[in-house]
């Protein structure tokens, strides 16, 4: 161990190597001298060896022969983010037998241990679904891939890579996963559960309750039974009686909780989770144990509820003061006041939950929430919105659980403000739910995710692949959107000196509300950097939240103010709505599409122009005007009797614009199918994951850790696909090697004869891609009642890894309804793939897809 510290007769059982290969920076001709990388060696800090439960090592990676700075003076940031590899062992003592180790490669994407492939690592350190190893005595490889990206690891000088690698002994049994704080483990931090509200003797601000197992066993665990304590707390599954883990896999399993008081006042609360291995039939239990705090009434306290994904979640809510400034109307419904949180916090920090201390006068629900994970799921987009909007929806039950008497709630009004991530997340909320937003206050946000870390360095690739994958991002392009917030106050914040999120983003985007004709008030802090203390309560902002919430607030408008023109413009994630007239499907996916409403008082009519809709609704006010015409074409007029109600208008396949009669008049892809291949993230329910044959059982296993890992998601795993596809409301991924797909009339997607074939509304043939060089592929296809199948696809066992990394897992790469690649796409990147592009609303190949 050569450390002077420590006996030198120590010898753990299991430790990683103190010395390690590294060989970068990639790309090599742009950063290496004389265009050569080659390998060295760094060494690594050992946790100490009389540690018997663990051993970790941490390691830093730099290059400091390379020229950083001037790279950086003409590329600018991108010039920081490179790859490279890194290589070490892991001893396992003889004599010790068969070792179960859970192993987190914490800031790594992807690993291998003696030549088996792991992909999805934990990139962010969320310690949440560990790989679980099984080694014999003697030495076992290790090799890593190494990343640095901008917004996780910063632009300093000397762009280092910090890593670190910790397993952890286990028994081969099933665990209860806890959250690593302060570099060690809490015990009674085992169950994700809400605070006790009022005194000692209150409920619970919310029946959910969560426990994330891990299956270290060899074999499947049933976990069938869950208790609590005896004579103080009842439990219940929240879904099916029993669940299933498959050997290494992790899952949070959902319950409900209810408790004699005091709930705490007898110690910690223990749930115990009783299980057996395999065919046997020995029962075998786990423990959990939590202590939740009691918080006052109307202190800010954690409130858990299930997010749409079928998991437990949770937010923290500050109900309204009994200083809150709410008018004398005893039957007044608050607003809510979103507070988004940046990258890499926890919403119940004290950071985060005590940010608005300096504003209990408020008349509002101010809610934390947390987008399901530190990083907010998906920055706030798809998966994290989800769970803010479950979040508001707990606040009536809240009410009801505690027994509040205080002001209402109007879960339809909301002012939304955020720092960092979360001001980003401000501008999605404006740009995606703009009916919905009464004010907002961005406060050193980016301006979307391609403007933070510009792409000018990802290999070279043909333009016309680059701009699908752009494409497949314009949800999170607020530059594209910005039309729809008109008439929305907007409050904008940003430090001077913000070396973080540089003000540029903001600068940027008042300029562009500008040019849309809509307005924002703009405070640039003089000296100020990203984060300081006071920056949520800062004076102009605190002027303003007051001036929003504290007057009885605006009202959403129902219709704009004097009938004057609007616009309302969706990038076909879901459906947008601007004074309740709402973009429902897009012609040409990829493209943003808009609606533009102008009334003529002369006439009277309403004149809607479009471009790139295929359907959208009208509100029931629109109605109330005898005349409507879509691209000069008048509608038939409405009968009174219908007024009372939205409208749906969907253009026929003749070119006429039509009001709808029946769901059946609209082309078949809507609601949640719509997006791009993220779209999957919106199911109602735990994942289905399905698989054909055992060697697709490690790849199920590995999509299952990953969003387990990256978005706190359930997921089921099983070899029955028919059972994954009548699952309801949930989305399912279905894994395949060669023939095992099921083929489906409704995807032009099919392979037989050895190829993959693609079949093309715009080409007289269709396109083939022979299955050599282990061809990959993964697209969408639908199923009923809104739900989706992503089906992940290899010829062979090697080509279905390729297709696995392409489940969509972080922001910011973009990927469109279809993509073929082979393995050139493992150096190649997006140049590697053959075919990538976009289903339209009838699942056909979109116009402009790519082919090779």
């Amino acid at each position: 161990m050569s450390s002077n510290d420590v006996d030198a007769d120590v010898r753990p059982i299991y430790q990683f190597s103190e010395d390690w290969e590294v060989l970068g920076p990639f790309q090599t001709g742009t950063r290496a001298f004389n265009a050569t990388v080659q390998w060295s060696k760094v060494k690594a800090k050992l946790s100490d060896p009389r540690q018997t439960q663990q051993a970790s090592a941490d390691l830093s990676v730099e290059f400091p022969h390379i020229d950083w700075r001037s790279f950086q003076d003409v590329y600018g940031w991108p010039a920081l983010q490179w790859q490279g590899w890194a290589r070490g062992e892991i001893f396992v003592q003889q004599g010790a037998g068969t070792i179960t180790l859970a192993l987190h490669a914490e800031h790594v994407l992807e690993f291998w241990v003696d030549g088996k492939h792991y992909f999805g690592g934990d990139w962010y350190g969320y310690g949440r679904a560990a790989a679980t190893l099984h080694l014999e005595p003697g030495q076992h490889r290790v090799d890593i891939r190494l990343v640095r990206e901008l917004r996780r690891d910063g632009a300093g000088d000397e762009p280092a890579l910090n890593f670190r690698l910790r397993m952890q002994g286990q028994g081969a049994l099933v665990q209860a996963v806890l959250p690593e704080t302060n570099g060690g483990y809490n015990p009674l931090n085992g169950i994700l559960i809400s605070d006790i509200v009022g005194d000692a003797n209150g409920t619970f601000a919310s029946p959910y309750a969560s426990v994330t197992l891990r299956n270290d066993a060899q074999v499947d665990a049933h976990v069938y039974a869950i208790e609590g304590n005896h004579n103080q707390c009842e439990v219940e599954f929240t879904g099916a009686a029993s669940v299933t883990l498959l050997a290494g896999q992790t899952r949070p399993v959902a319950f409900r909780i209810a408790c004699i008081p005091p709930a705490g006042g007898r110690g910690p609360i223990r749930v115990t989770l009783k299980y057996h291995l395999g065919e046997e039939q020995l029962t075998r239990q786990v423990l959990a144990y939590a202590l939740p705090p009691v918080r006052d009434l109307y202190a800010p306290q954690k409130l858990t509820f299930m997010h749409p994904g079928g998991m437990v979640s949770y937010a923290v809510l500050r109900p309204p003061s009994p200083n809150a400034h709410c008018g004398t109307d005893s039957n007044v419904s608050a607003p809510i006041l979103l507070a988004l949180h940046g990258a890499g916090l926890e919403a119940d920090s004290d950071l985060v939950r005590h940010a608005l201390d300096e504003l209990p006068d408020l008349c509002a629900w101010t809610l934390f929430p947390t987008g399901v994970t530190p990083w907010s799921g998906d920055d706030w987009h798809t998966w994290g919105f989800a769970d803010v909007e479950a979040a508001i929806s707990a606040i009536p039950d809240w009410i009801k659980q505690v027994g509040w008497e205080g002001p209402g709630v109007d879960v339809d009004r909301w002012l939304v403000t955020g720092h960092s991530n979360g001001g980003q997340g401000v501008w999605y909320a404006l740009t995606h739910r703009p009916d919905k937003i009464i004010a907002a206050a961005a406060l050193s946000g980016y301006s979307s995710i391609q403007n933070y870390v510009p792409y000018s360095l990802w290999r070279t690739t043909n333009p016309g692949k680059t701009q699908i994958v752009q494409s497949a991002l314009n949800s999170y392009r607020h530059e594209l959107l910005l039309e729809n917030i008109k008439g929305i106050p907007v409050f904008q914040q940003h430090g001077e000196k913000d070396d973080n999120v540089p003000p540029y983003n903001s600068r940027l985007l008042k300029q562009l509300i500008y040019e849309a004709e809509a307005t924002s008030d703009y405070h640039e802090m003089p000296g100020k950097p990203h984060w300081w203390d006071g920056v949520m309560t800062t004076e102009p902002l605190k002027h303003f939240l007051r001036s929003q919430l504290n007057t009885g607030g605006p009202v959403v408008a129902e219709e704009p103010p004097n009938l004057q023109a609007f616009t309302v413009v969706s990038a076909g994630q879901g459906t947008v709505a601007r004074h309740g007239l709402e973009i429902l499907q897009l012609l040409n996916p990829g493209q943003v599409g808009k609606l533009r409403a102008e009334y003529d008082p002369l006439a009277p009519s309403y004149s809607i122009s479009q471009s790139n809709v295929v359907s959208f609704r009208i509100p029931a006010w629109f109605q109330e005007c005898p005349f409507i015409n879509v691209d000069g074409q008048m509608l038939a007029e409405t009968p009174e009797s219908d007024r009372v109600s939205s409208q749906v208008v969907f253009r026929h396949e003749n070119g006429t614009w039509l009001y709808s009669s029946t769901a059946s008049d609209l082309p078949p892809r809507q609601g949640r199918q719509l997006g791009a291949m993220d779209a999957i993230l919106s199911t109602r329910g735990a994942f289905h994951i399905t698989y054909f044959s055992p060697p697709a059982q490690h790849i199920a296993l590995q999509v299952s850790r990953n969003l387990c890992q990256y978005f706190g998601a359930d997921t089921k795993i099983t070899d029955d696909y028919n059972e994954a596809k009548a699952a309801n409301g949930s989305n399912l991924i279905t894994m395949a090697i060669g023939t095992d797909l099921p083929s489906t009339p409704e995807s032009p997607i099919t392979f037989s004869n050895s190829r993959l074939e693609i079949h093309d509304q715009y080409s007289p043939f269709p396109h083939t891609y022979p299955s050599k060089d282990h061809l990959a592929a993964v697209w969408l296809r639908p199923l009923p009642d809104e739900r989706l199948e992503l089906v992940v696809w290899g010829a062979d066992e090697e080509g279905l890894g390729i297709a696995a990394r392409l489940v969509p897992l972080m922001t910011g790469t973009g990927q469109p309804d279809f993509v073929v690649a082979d393995q050139t796409m493992l150096w190649k990147g997006l140049e590697g793939t053959l075919a990538l592009g976009y289903f339209d609303v009838w699942w056909k190949v979109s116009r402009g897809s790519y082919f090779t």
